[in-house]
């Protein structure tokens, strides 16, 4: 069981960012690296950063636990479905009317032209965020049931949207083209949204809405609701680190040259890739478990459950981090470097990369640990360790963008990592931490990356000839 959740997360993950790299291949293509593309980052990193942190971070984490203890289930569920809805309904229109203020917060560095440009987008791009809640909330309840395909493969569908916007756009003026992207997001959630109630009528899970309904006009309170929104809230600043580090390199790099931005989002996209398809994948899949063990006090099955994972996760991680570092000009330089992106902006791609790259063991390895918390409605305990490492990562931001430019914006949100893993496994136990730790496994990984860095520093030379 924990090894098909785990590839079926992994497979479904691996197939949507294959198409996500075509995504973005061809807005690298037709959009290149410069004020447009700037513009479509930034338009789309406000609704991605609530999606991150309330709907599948925050709110998932949070749910499931509350969820499983719940003893009216279809009441809670209903209750907290309907409250969600319509509260980023009304929020969505807020942002729709305000939206130059909204743009203006997401990149203070452009200039009043750029933010009129780019408001109309923020305003399109926002709606997405009620669709994707939906389907953050859809797949709470299907994880729960222990089924991953549905959500897995369907972020495909919003890739597939924004790729036949680019083919169809291609050839418009750049504006256009971000237009044609901005209503294929809404198109790709709409997707996503009902690919989701498809697989909840097949597993008989519609009629929670319905039972949930009926209960509501009976039940005036139930305490379950108000134990998941105080633990929501902390989730909110648990879960919040890496998005909002996201969210501080933009703002940060809107002060830079033209194109900043879109290095950082090149970059990031790829180091993301690792990160998606093992550390989200495995805690995606061996969450539900770990929480169901932990709520009947089974704290040994769950522990087992955590060391499988922590090395099967170090290992891939590992791999992924020293070949990413190696390779990383050949990597972006495959990926990227046609069209109107060019070898400059491949080069600056690709120094990002390798600065995001350190921080993938760290921020991959405390996703793990904090799942420990998050059972254990710990919510409180991960928002005071988000803090630490939010507050390093701006500290270090500040410091390192001036010698090391949009780099060392990357540098700082690794270094943050580090200090997110540290916190994590000092909550989670530093006895039970060295528990898991195994010295034959140790010396057996760094002979895997020996190994591994030969054969890629021998075949390096290799791969450039043929890119």
């Amino acid at each position: 069981m924990f090894l098909r959740s785990f590839f079926t997360n992994s497979i479904g993950i691996l197939v949507s960012r294959v198409f996500g790299f075509i995504r973005d291949l061809l807005t690298a293509s037709i959009l290149g690296a410069n004020i447009y593309s700037d513009i479509f980052f930034v338009a789309f990193k406000l609704p991605n950063l609530f999606r991150r942190v309330f709907a599948e971070g925050a709110f998932t984490q949070s749910f499931i636990p509350n969820f499983a203890k719940a003893r009216k289930k279809s009441l809670f569920a209903y209750r907290i479905f309907t409250r969600f809805i319509l509260f980023l309904i009304v929020f969505a229109i807020i942002v729709t009317i305000f939206s130059d203020f909204f743009t203006k917060l997401i990149a203070i560095g452009f200039d009043q032209k750029s933010v009129k440009l780019a408001s109309s987008f923020v305003a399109i791009n926002f709606y997405y965020l009620p669709l994707i809640f939906c389907v953050s909330f859809f797949a709470a309840l299907l994880q729960y049931k222990n089924h991953f395909a549905t959500t897995a493969f369907s972020t495909t569908l919003l890739n597939i949207s924004i790729i036949t916007a680019l083919l169809l756009s291609r050839g418009l003026d750049k504006r256009d083209i971000v237009y044609a992207m901005s209503y294929a997001v809404l198109t790709g959630g709409v997707l996503q949204v009902v690919a989701h109630l498809i697989a909840l009528r097949q597993k008989r899970l519609l009629r929670i809405f319905l039972v949930g309904y009926r209960l509501s006009k009976k039940i005036e309170k139930q305490n379950q609701s108000k134990i998941f929104y105080k633990s929501f809230f902390h989730a909110i600043i648990g879960n919040s680190t890496a998005q909002f580090s996201a969210f501080l390199d933009t703002w940060l790099a809107s002060f830079l040259a033209s194109g900043s931005i879109s290095y950082l989002y090149y970059g990031n996209r790829v180091f993301q890739l690792p990160l998606a398809l093992f550390a989200i994948a495995l805690s995606v899949g061996i969450f539900p478990k770990i929480a169901k063990m932990l709520k009947i006090k089974d704290e040994e099955s769950a522990k087992m459950l955590l060391k499988k994972a922590f090395w099967f996760l170090a290992f891939l991680l590992s791999v992924s981090m020293v070949g990413g570092l190696i390779l990383s000009n050949e990597i972006v330089k495959l990926l990227f470097q046609r069209g109107s992106f060019t070898h400059i902006n491949a080069i600056h791609t690709s120094r990002v990369l390798s600065m995001y790259l350190i921080g993938l063991l760290p921020f991959g390895l405390s996703k793990i640990f904090s799942l420990w918390l998050y059972s254990k409605n710990q919510q409180n305990v991960a928002a005071k360790i988000s803090l630490y490492s939010l507050g390093a990562n701006i500290t270090l931001s500040l410091v390192l963008i001036k010698p090391f430019g949009v780099a060392g914006l990357a540098l700082a949100s690794s270094i943050s990592g580090f200090v997110l893993l540290f916190f994590t496994v000092k909550a989670f136990g530093v006895k039970q931490f060295l528990d898991i730790i195994s010295f034959k496994k140790i010396i057996l990984l760094f002979m895997v990356i020996s190994v591994e860095i030969a054969v890629l520093l021998l075949f390096k030379e290799m791969i450039n000839v043929y890119i």
